[in-house]
């Protein structure tokens, strides 16, 4: 009885795992050169990263500090850890590490009079947190993303 030609076979099944590994790794790949175009190392990489979520920044009020994320997230640090999965980056993978600061006053922030900030975590041309926030006691605090 001869084979037929549609059976799954040991070979067919290794070629597609290899097919979906590759696509796979490109999807990687992709995903991290186009974190790495950002230029977040650079103030107009900054500017042009904030622009493209929106917002507008006056770059004369950058304010910049290297930081220690801690080696443990607790509480106000942890619950800042979950608004920063929701935009897809995680302080957790960076526990113990340091990073650049960059703080702007965003000038676009609709329908306040409150001092708006934007502030950036980066690591190399790699954003690993971010966030925007008002300065006043009854301030807010939310991810880059407009709300």
């Amino acid at each position: 009885m001869a084979k037929s030609s549609h059976s799954f076979t040991k070979k067919k099944a290794l070629s597609l795992v290899l097919i979906l590994a590759l696509i796979l790794v490109i999807l990687i790949l992709l995903r991290s050169c186009s974190q790495a175009r950002l230029h977040l190392s650079t103030a107009e990489g900054r500017a042009d990263f904030l622009a493209s979520l929106g917002w507008e920044i006056d770059p004369d009020s950058e304010e910049y500090k290297r930081v220690l994320i801690p080696d443990k997230l607790e509480g106000a640090l942890d619950d800042y850890n979950k608004m920063q999965l929701e935009q897809e980056c995680d302080l957790s993978r960076h526990l113990g590490e340091r990073c650049d600061q960059y703080t702007y006053q965003i000038t676009n922030y609709p329908n306040t009079d409150q001092t708006v900030l934007v502030t950036l975590y980066v690591q190399g041309d790699r954003l690993i947190a971010g966030d925007i926030h008002s300065t006043a006691l009854n301030g807010f605090m939310h991810g880059l993303k407009a709300q």
